[in-house]
C-alpha cells in the first residue's frame, strides 16, 4: 500500500484529536536496547516522535491485522505483532502496571476491523430491542367492543350505591341503570307515556288516600280536611 509522506507528517502534526500519546521504550525484533519515543495514537494511526513537539514522526504504525500482546522479557512490557507473511513485531515498554494496561486497550479497539465488530454487535443488540418490544405489543390484549371495560372512562363516575341494586336485580325499570343493564341485542318493549302516568297516578291517588283516612283517624273531633 502506498502512503503520501507528505499528508501523513502533516496529519501527525495537525490538531487532530488524540486518543492517547505519551512516552514508551521501544525497541525492534533486531534491537535489543529499548528507545524512548513519544507516542500518538490518531484513529488507527501510531505515530512515534523522537522527542514531543517535534513536528514529523520518526514512523508510523498502522494498527491493521494485528494483536497486541504481553511480553516476558520487561516488566510493564508488550507487543504488537502482526501474523501477516513478512510482518514485523514492535517491542513496547512502559512505567507502571496501570499505564502498560491502559495503552494496550487503546491499541486492541484503534483497529477497523475491532471498530467493525462493535457496530455490528450494538446492530444485533438493536435488533434484539426491538423484536422483545413488538412481542409485548403483541401481547396486549383488547376488550372486545361488545363487552363493559373495568375502568371506567375518564370523567365520568357511577353512583357506588348503585352496585347493590345491580347485584340484586333492583333496578328501577326506565332508569338510566336499567337501561344500561340490558343486553345490546335483546329486544326493548316500548312503554307508552300514557301507561306509565296511569301507574304511577294510580299509586299518587292510593297514597293520597291512604293519608286522608289517617288524618280522619287522629282528627274524630274535627271535620275532615277538605282538599
Amino acid at each position: 500500500m502506498k502512503i503520501n509522506e507528505k499528508n501523513l507528517c502533516a496529519f501527525a502534526s495537525s490538531t487532530t484529536p488524540v486518543d492517547r500519546e505519551g512516552f514508551l521504550d521501544m525497541r525492534s525484533e533486531v534491537g535489543k536496547s529499548y528507545q524512548k519515543r513519544w507516542f500518538t495514537l490518531k484513529g488507527n494511526l501510531l505515530f512515534y516522535f523522537d522527542k514531543k513537539g517535534d513536528k514529523e514522526p520518526v514512523g508510523v504504525i498502522i494498527l491493521e491485522g494485528c494483536t497486541i500482546e504481553l511480553t516476558e522479557e520487561e516488566a510493564y512490557s508488550f507487543k504488537i505483532v502482526f501474523q501477516c507473511e513478512g510482518g514485523r513485531t514492535y517491542y513496547l515498554c512502559t512505567s507502571s502496571q496501570a499505564s502498560m494496561e491502559e495503552w494496550m486497550k487503546a491499541l486492541a479497539c484503534a483497529s477497523y476491523d475491532y471498530m467493525k465488530l462493535m457496530v455490528s454487535d450494538l446492530q444485533r443488540q438493536l435488533d434484539d430491542a426491538q423484536a422483545e418490544v413488538a412481542s409485548d405489543a403483541a401481547l396486549v390484549t383488547v376488550t372486545p367492543p361488545d363487552e363493559e371495560p373495568q375502568v371506567p372512562p375518564r370523567g365520568q363516575r357511577y353512583n357506588p350505591f348503585n352496585r347493590g341494586l345491580e347485584s340484586e336485580g333492583k333496578t328501577v325499570p326506565g332508569s338510566r341503570h336499567h337501561k344500561e343493564n340490558l343486553r345490546p341485542d335483546a329486544p326493548r318493549k316500548k312503554v307508552p307515556f300514557r301507561d306509565i302516568h296511569s301507574a304511577y297516578g294510580r299509586k299518587i291517588l292510593a297514597d293520597r288516600s291512604e293519608w286522608r283516612a289517617s288524618l280522619a283517624r287522629r282528627s274524630d273531633d274535627r271535620p275532615l280536611i277538605q282538599l
